[in-house]
């Protein structure tokens, strides 16, 4: 409720005074992120704790600068433990973009880190783009043994990917918890994604200018069906399962798609719940009966606003993953029972 936030904001605003009564945070006038190091870390192994609240840019920038003052002031190792990767979503080249992705990496390269640990990266390809370790830890055995406990028939369950480039992911929870498997092929017709994900560049028409001597075959545009759900989910319970959920815009359509073909309880399964926008209100009015993510991101306040958001904790492994690489041993054993394709 509004009264709700109100106390979690004048809450949020008293610690926040006390920092800064303390010293503890400064703010300059310009808005510039400062890193002032108390105590000498000379020749020392430092872990940065980094999560990513909603101002990405912001907490990329006390990252980077935190990591550079450390490497001057002669740290051994810097390892950032970054639980959600943020710009993941942007690893391969759209159009005339980038890939932000190994931009970043190279960034956090360049400032001093030797290594990182995160979660559920959202190509595991992304490892490759960086000039250091990373420990890509994973999130679905918490997720799965949620499954097993808090859902009430899950044997009656079906897997769902809400598109085929999550079929991979759901094959994996699927055959882990011996169940069915659905997937949803297809998108609405005339869809504003069509230039977004660029079927119509370059152009069907063959280009007269220029030089003549080279003629290209013409390309075609690609054009997908009309969304189709390929498996039965009739009484069944649905859970969809994917790394992110940012833009619920997809996974309310693919709830009601599911409702549609006799799904009569419908859950989604996430890793990293970003929660952007009025995504706890679309979710709130929609057809989803509850919201699983991990505590990777915060989201505290989208729960106030939204009851069918449930957080799983993930800082057992997280910590667990720290104490092994400060004490030299091996990770393994965070990987067991762990497929390629998860």
């Amino acid at each position: 409720s509004k009264g709700n936030l109100r106390k979690v904001f004048r809450k949020l605003e008293g610690v926040l005074k006390r920092l800064k009564q303390e010293n503890l945070v400064q703010e300059c006038t310009t808005w510039q992120t400062r890193v002032d190091v108390k105590e000498s870390v000379r020749g020392q192994t430092i872990f940065i704790i980094q999560t990513i609240p909603r101002d990405v840019n912001t907490a990329i920038m006390e990252l980077l600068v935190m990591a550079y003052a450390l490497k001057t002031s002669c740290a051994k190792n810097i390892i950032g433990v970054i639980p959600y990767f943020p710009y993941s979503k942007q690893c391969k080249m759209r159009k005339r973009g980038s890939i932000v992705c190994k931009l970043l990496a190279s960034m956090l390269a360049k400032a001093g880190l030797t290594h990182i640990i995160t979660m559920d990266l959202h190509q595991k390809e992304i490892q490759g783009f960086f000039s250091f370790p990373v420990d890509n830890l994973r999130a679905s055995p918490f997720l799965i043994q949620y499954i097993q406990e808090e859902i009430p028939l899950y044997r009656n369950a079906i897997i769902v990917a809400k598109s085929p480039a999550a079929a991979k992911r759901a094959q994996s929870y699927a055959e882990r918890l011996r169940l069915g498997l659905a997937v949803i092929h297809g998108e609405a017709q005339c869809s504003e994604s069509d230039m977004a994900d660029g079927r119509h560049s370059p152009p069907c028409v063959r280009n007269t200018t220029g030089h003549t001597g080279l003629e290209l075959p013409l390309m075609m545009a690609k054009e997908k069906p009309p969304i189709t759900v390929v498996g039965d989910v009739g009484e069944r319970i649905a859970i969809i399962v994917d790394d992110i959920i940012d833009d619920v815009g997809d996974f309310v359509a693919a709830a009601e798609i599911l409702k549609e073909r006799g799904a009569y309880k419908i859950y989604i399964m996430a890793t990293h719940g970003l929660l952007s926008a009025d995504a706890p209100r679309l979710i709130e009015e929609s057809a989803i009966d509850e919201v699983v993510v991990t505590n990777t991101v915060p989201h505290e306040v989208q729960k106030l606003q939204c009851p069918k958001i449930k957080t799983v904790d993930v800082s057992m492994i997280l910590a667990e993953a720290i104490r092994r690489i400060h004490n030299g041993e091996s990770m393994a054993y965070l990987f067991r029972n762990i497929t390629v394709d998860d």
